[in-house]
């Protein structure tokens, strides 16, 4: 009797009912808002349902992200494995190839002049890093926090790894994640405040075509000028124009198909769970992760602004030939925030059609952003 009452024992305290604290309770409630927001109202379901999923798991077994260290048997918790391919940058570089086999940069090559509009959204990174540093984050901290401007997953990986900050890695991620996948609710109202209807309402002209020639030379010269410059953006803005280069050559479809299908979505589940595998309740309920996602949201709000503001400018300088909305798409969310300047364009006149020309800023922003990383990098003698 007594071995059926001490096995029954253990089984009942082997559930996790007895391990979990309100934080995790917490947690476990924000997962599943995330999975809803995923599912029901199809915010990024590819991007929330991995990190909304690997954010239940670890707070109902925080084990599945046991470190090597702290493992008893010298073996760590599965996601534990993925979480290092993030530290190691494979897995946003992986991603950048996949970005670069799915992208056409042909609006950009046709209007160069959206390169402008790109670089003026990463106006939120550099007010964000001199937020973080106010709010008394370190030099490499306050770098690592203010790339969420970009809203850029992968960037935000990356940088923060490379200086040093696994400490926080996980609530940037998670940050940068979330506001990537808030892009439809985050930016149309800033759009409308600072547009007019009028403004919203221009139509632009017809992009120029794009020769074959043009779409091949052009991840070639951006390797060469962008790596000779700042070679340590060379793992992803390399890895997003040889992504390129597969697409606009021709001659392999196979690896075409392959990095923009197959091996974009295998990275995107590890690299999905494993990032909301780091929102523990321990790592993630505390006021440095909460200054972090205020800061983020800060970032990419400015980021957003800047870049419908020097919309504004060249409408103005243009005659009214450049519809402002499109500056808004210089984050380095793709598709997404140029998916956003079409439908507000197209909520002022439904027969207006923004999409190729809001792309033009949104592939400069990618491009933009991983900028602003290997800058940052540059300042602080990482090679």
């Amino acid at each position: 009797m007594s071995y059926l009452t001490n096995t029954l024992d253990n089984l009942v305290h082997q559930t996790a009912f007895f391990n979990l604290t309100v934080g995790n309770f917490v947690m476990i409630i924000v997962a599943l808002i995330f999975l809803y927001l995923a599912i029901a109202k199809e915010f990024e379901p590819l991007l929330l349902c991995p990190i909304s999923f690997g954010m239940l798991l670890v707070n109902i077994y925080p084990d599945i992200m046991l470190h090597i260290d702290q493992s008893a048997n010298g073996v760590g918790g599965l996601l534990y494995y993925f979480y290092k391919l993030d530290e190691w940058a494979i897995l946003p570089s992986l991603i950048f190839m996949g970005v670069g086999a799915m992208t056409d940069f042909g609006p950009l090559i046709a209007n160069p002049k959206s390169f402008l509009m790109g670089a003026a959204a990463q106006f939120g990174i550099y007010t964000a890093y001199f937020g973080a540093v106010a709010m008394g984050f370190n030099d490499k901290a306050a770098a690592s926090i203010s790339i969420i401007g970009g809203a850029d997953g992968p960037t935000s990986i990356f940088l923060a790894s490379k200086l040093g900050q696994t400490d926080i890695l996980g609530p940037i991620a998670v940050a940068a994640y979330s506001y990537m996948s808030l892009v439809p609710i985050i930016q149309p109202p800033i759009m409308k405040l600072l547009t007019t209807e009028k403004e919203r309402k221009i139509k632009m002209e017809q992009l120029r075509p794009v020769s074959k020639l043009e779409k091949i030379l052009f991840p070639v010269i951006v390797t060469i000028v962008v790596c000779l410059i700042l070679p340590t953006t060379a793992p992803l803005v390399g890895m997003l124009m040889l992504g390129n280069l597969f697409r606009e050559c021709g001659v392999v479809r196979q690896l075409t198909d392959t990095a923009s299908n197959a091996l974009m979505y295998i990275v995107v589940i590890l690299l999905g769970t494993s990032v909301g595998a780091t929102t523990s309740a321990e790592a993630f309920l505390n006021m440095a992760t909460i200054k972090i996602v205020i800061l983020g949201l800060l970032a990419f709000s400015f980021g957003t602004a800047a870049g419908v503001i020097l919309g504004k400018i060249m409408s103005k300088l243009s005659g009214g030939k450049i519809n402002p909305l499109i500056g808004s798409a210089g984050v380095s969310a793709v598709p997404m925030a140029a998916r956003v300047s079409q439908k507000v364009g197209a909520e002022a006149d439904p027969t207006n059609f923004l999409l190729m020309h809001a792309m033009g800023p949104n592939v400069a922003g990618v491009i933009g952003t991983a900028v602003a990383a290997g800058t940052f990098m540059a300042v602080f003698g990482i090679f």
